[in-house]
This record gives C-alpha cells, structure tokens and sequence, in this order.
C-alpha cells in the first residue's frame, strides 16, 4: 500500500520565491521559441544548427530523470552503490557512438532513428521499432510524473492529484509551444540546476559535520555504503565432501552469484547492452546527434555528456551517503517511517536553510521536467516521421505535418497527466513493488531486441530485412517465454532458473544469432546487394557518407 508519510515539513516564501522564479523561467523560454517552430525541421530538429555544449548538457539532463535525482540518494541511505555499477560501462559505449554510431544517423540527414532501421531491413522492422519505443515512452512518462509528484507533494502539502494534474499541464506547455529548441534549450539549464542542486546538499553537511567532508567518507566506509558488488563469487558457505559434490556445489554457488545484484562483471556486462541501445538507437539521444550543426559538434555533445554523466551519477550517490552521515550524526531529526525516495525531500525542507532548499527542489523539478519534456518531443517526432509521413498521410503540407506534431505532443501530455493519476490510484491498493515488475515486464517485451537490431544492422552485410524479420518473430517468441517463465505462469517441467536481469540480454542474443545463421544461408542463394547497403554498415560508410 502506498503510504504518504506526514513529515511534517514547512514550505517557505524564500523556497516558492525561488521556484517560482525558475518556473517562469522555464515558460518563458517555450514562449520565446515558439515564434521560431514555422515548419517540422524546426520543430524536430531546430534546423540542425545546434552547437556541441548545449547539446551535451541536454543530453545529461535527459539522463537524470526524477527517479535518479531521488532513486540514487534513497539506494545509497538505506544500502550502498551497486546499482552504480551499471553505469560504468559508459565511457566505453560512448567512445564506439562518437567513432562508429554517430556517423550513420548524420547521413542523408536523418531525423529518427528509425528511419535507419527502414533503410536497413524495411518497414516491419520499422513499424516494430516505432511500436515499442512509444509504448515504452507512454509508459514513462505516466511513470516519472507520478514519482517526482510524491515528492513535490510531501515538499508543500499540496494534493497529489493537484500536483499531477498541474506539473504535467506545465511541462506539456513549454514543450509543445516551443518545440526542440526549447528542450533543449531548458535542458542545458536544468542539467546546470539539478547539478547545483545536488552540490549544495553535499557542502550544507560538510559545514553541519563535526568532521566535514572526511566524516562523510569515514561513516561511509565504516557502513560498508561505498560497496559496489563482489568481483569473485563468495566461499561456499560450508565444505562438502567428494570431488563431484564441491565441483556441482562450486558451479551452483557460481551461478547463483552471477544471476545475484552482487556480481560485478555481471551487471557490468548487462549495463552494455542498456547503453548500447541509448546510444544507437534510443530516439532522445539520435535526436541530438541530428540536432547539431555539424558531425564534429555531434561528437562534441556526445563526448561531453559522456564526461560529466558518470560523475553526476556518482554525486547523488554521494547525496544519499552524505544524508546518511547526518543522520548518524544526529539520530534524533530522523523519522523511521520514512521511504527511501522520501528521505532526501524530508531532509531538503527540514534541514536546508529557506531559499537554498528551493534552488535543490528546483533541481528535483528539473531532474523530472528535463526526461518528460524530452520524452514528449521525440514521441511526436517519430509519429509524424515513420508513421504519419510514410503511412498515415504521405504527401501534405509541411504546415500539416506541424500540426499533427502540435497534436500528437498534446496527446502525449494528456495521456501523461492521465496514465500518472492512473498510477496513483492502482498504488493506493498494491505495493511498490509491483509497480516496479510492470515497469520491468513492460520494459523486457517492449524493449525486446532492439540492441540487436541495430548492432546487426551496423556491424553486419550478410543479414537482409527477411533475415532480420524472421529472427525478430524468434526473439520476440524467446521474450513471451522469458516473460512468462519469470512470473510463474509456466509448468515447472518448462521452467528455466534464469533471473530477470538477463532476459533482455538473451533475447538479445537470441535475435543476433538467429539473424547472423539466416542471413549467411540467404546470402549463399541470393546473394547480397551491395548497393543497398551503401551508407548502412561499419563496412560500406564511405567517407563521402560522413558529413564534415
């Protein structure tokens, strides 16, 4: 059951004064930019004239959504940083996306990346990559309104639904009147403001510690908070007898290891695939690479990001262990009934002194506006340009394709308002943890093989669209059984022990290997045709492709 916890919190003139200066300010820029948005490829893409740093700065801004600004501190107050393992693949994808990636989607100037999926292996693919991104993308939104509203909610005492319906109607505002340009524009300065939220609670306990800064790292340490998982299985927790027995036992403590949140190089190697797929093919990331003036500025964005989003990440881990240290400091400020999402705003207007808590309040309003206002975007984006254009209503005026634009991001808004006050009331009877299972169900049939789709794409020559369509169907296929063997719904004679963590992986797998087997038997009877290809693979991006 969802429990609003009565914390007892006071809002400030000097904390509204601060938001509310930050909010017009957030307005004003979706007014201003709404006089420029006179045709789609402004709309979309701001006539690609971008520049690098701004872009970065989106880009990063996008990455922190609500549930990190609050998620993160909340996983490093009650237990340490392993959920940060993930993210420590990062750097690596990121070098492969400004070398490899980035290029493909500049060409023949794309605008989505599914576009370059249809160029690659035709329209089913497309229509399956178009279909599970907006599924996923309806869902999130409805999902991180509702979250960061709970905060916003025990912050001023305001009903929840209020606070829904209102936090909703003024992002889809400023995000439908001005377009790309003001996203990214107030994405570059909420990115600014998150960050700055973030740094102020950390020097705020280092003046209030005993011991500053070091006593923040020493209670950490002592607390085991700066954890990130094991890199060897653990002992075996008793000795067995026989040679047979200790090599089944040692095998069985290996493999419960490797499915557990603990293995290190496990949760490294499925953070590969969640950043291979933000990378190459996750449409709020291709539009920024579209978005700039030119491939070098491209780069310059994704490098940039890139260098300041594992750092950032890193900072509100060291939020939540920082609050800890306080709370261990002072025990008696504490409430026990508190949530791990609800400690970092029950510290925000308790502790931090007014108007400074507004500027980290703010940051939590900029950490959920930068990923919903982003997210409404590039769902209008890829509805107008790989359905409505293609499909739906080929051959209009460009003013009727901003319309539709216009439309499809008021849909959006309104299905957000509506699916977050959805959720509210289905919490109100389950437990958070169910919510999370949806998320992560819908998230694993929807998701599918993506990644593999665009590696396969990318890195391959031999795979063909009725290639690539067949092994899809197989890796969908593999996906409802994964789906339904983690939820208990099959016979135990058809039940494998495979942990959710690693059905998008095999999955994954599933379609690379089914892709590559079919599509060397097709290319010895067909053959393939290089000049389809032209622009599409590692192997045939010439460099007259690349633009400068």
């Amino acid at each position: 059951m969802l429990a609003v916890v009565d914390v007892q919190v006071e809002v400030r003139l000097l904390d509204i004064l601060a938001i509310v200066i930050y909010l017009g300010g957030m307005a004003g820029i979706g007014i201003y930019f709404s006089r420029k948005n006179k045709n789609t490829e402004e709309y979309f893409v701001g006539s690609r004239s971008f520049p690098g740093w701004v872009l970065g700065l989106s880009m990063l801004s996008t990455a922190i959504s609500s549930v990190t600004f609050l998620a993160f501190p909340g996983d490093a107050f009650l237990g340490d940083w392993k959920r940060l393992m993930a993210n420590m693949s990062l750097p690596v994808i990121a070098i492969i996306a400004i070398i490899l990636f980035i290029p493909f989607f500049r060409r023949a100037k794309l605008t989505s990346a599914f576009e370059y999926l249809h160029a690659r292996f035709g329209t089913v693919v497309r229509l399956y990559g178009v279909a599970s991104f907006l599924t996923l993308q309806l869902w999130r939104l409805a999902r991180i309104l509702f979250l960061v509203a709970l905060p916003i909610n025990v912050l001023t005492g305001a009903p929840l639904h209020w606070v829904i319906v209102c936090t909703g109607i003024f992002i889809a505002f400023y995000t439908i009147l001005g377009g790309i340009d003001a996203v990214i524009w107030t994405d570059a300065i909420q990115a600014i403001v998150l960050l700055l939220g973030g740094l102020v609670c950390i020097v705020y306990i280092s003046f209030q510690l005993p011991g500053g800064f070091g006593q923040i790292i020493e209670v950490g340490n002592e607390h085991d908070k700066f954890n990130m998982g094991e890199f060897v299985p653990p002992p075996l927790p008793e000795p067995v007898e026989g040679a047979t027995v200790q090599a089944d036992a040692a095998t069985q403590n290996f493999f419960n290891w490797i499915m557990s949140d603990d293995a290190v190089w496990a949760i490294l190697f499925l953070g590969i695939f969640e950043w291979l797929l933000n990378y190459a093919g996750d449409q709020t990331i291709v539009q920024r690479y579209v978005a700039a003036k030119s491939l070098k500025e491209a780069r310059k964005a994704t490098a940039l990001f890139s260098i300041l989003a594992l750092p950032t990440w890193i900072l509100f881990f060291l939020v939540g262990t920082s609050v800890f240290a306080f709370y261990n400091q002072f025990p008696q400020l504490f409430n026990d009934s508190l949530k791990a999402d609800e400690v970092f705003p029950f510290f925000i207007l308790r502790e931090i002194p007014a108007g400074i808590a507004g500027i980290v309040i703010a940051g939590v309003l900029a950490a959920a506006m930068s990923s919903l206002d982003s997210s409404i975007n590039s769902m209008s984006t890829v509805a107008v340009i790989d359905l409505v254009k293609p499909y739906l209503a080929p051959g209009r005026e460009d003013r009727f394709y901003l319309r539709v634009a216009h439309g499809i991001a008021l849909f959006c808004g309104v299905f957000m308002i509506l699916g977050a006050l959805l959720i509210m009331n289905i919490m109100s009877e389950v437990d958070s943890s169910t919510m999370n299972d949806l998320t992560w169900i819908l998230s694993s049939i929807f998701g599918g093989c993506m990644v593999g789709l665009f590696m396969v794409g990318f890195f391959t020559v031999r795979v063909d669209g009725k290639s690539a369509t067949i092994a899809m169907l197989l890796a969908v296929a593999m996906n409802i059984y994964l789906g339904l063997n983690q939820m208990g719904w099959l016979p135990e004679s058809f039940s494998l022990p495979v942990h959710k963590y690693w059905i998008v992986a095999i999955v994954n797998l599933t379609f690379v290997t089914a892709a590559y087997g079919l599509g060397h038997l097709r290319a010895r009877t067909v053959g393939t045709d290089w000049e389809k290809l032209e622009g599409l693979t590692v192997w045939t991006l010439s460099k007259q492709s690349e633009e400068s």
